[in-house]
């Protein structure tokens, strides 16, 4: 189904899909963090990616207690744009050489999709509420609050030393 697909003739429709979109990107987000860890050379930055790791984890319970809450099974739905942050991600961490460097690239793609996460829940909120789901408002509230955090963690860590260290 596409995203403007004759499937999707209602907000619920419209709802239930771009749930089934962030829960495609949170389980491919899962499976790519062990690689960004692997990769991270600075301390902090891999201490927070193995602390995203667990967080993503955690969103994942929350999003199959959303679909139980709603009465539907938990699944995914092909999400193209986080296959395209997570491809870009990859491709530009193979052709950076220096670990410090490497670095602050890790951070951009991982804010990139940060930013996308945010973007998501903020929506599925506002739909949540909109269509009288308060209870799963309230799961998607916590996890968009996750995210936020991890992402303001990002720039700290960016502006506090790995920038500096990366232009050094």
């Amino acid at each position: 189904m596409g995203f403007f697909s004759k499937d999707i003739k209602t907000m619920d429709d419209l709802f239930l899909h771009t749930l089934q979109d962030i829960y495609y990107a949170e389980n491919k987000i899962e499976k790519a963090l062990p690689d960004m860890i692997d990769k991270a050379t600075a301390p902090e930055l891999k201490a927070g990616f193995e602390q995203h790791l667990g967080e993503t984890t955690s969103q994942i319970a929350r999003l199959d207690q959303v679909f139980e809450k709603l009465g539907l099974e938990a699944e995914g739905v092909q999400c193209p744009a986080i296959d395209g942050i997570l491809e870009e991600a990859d491709e530009v961490a193979g052709e950076v050489d220096d670990d410090r460097v490497l670095d602050a690239a890790l951070i951009a793609a991982a804010q990139a999709v940060e930013h996308y996460e945010i973007s998501r829940y903020g929506t599925l909120i506002a739909w949540a509420r909109e269509l009288s789901h308060s209870d799963v408002a309230d799961l998607l509230e916590e996890t968009l609050e996750e995210e936020k955090a991890t992402d303001t963690k990002l720039t700290e860590l960016a502006e506090g030393s790995v920038n500096a260290s990366a232009s050094s």
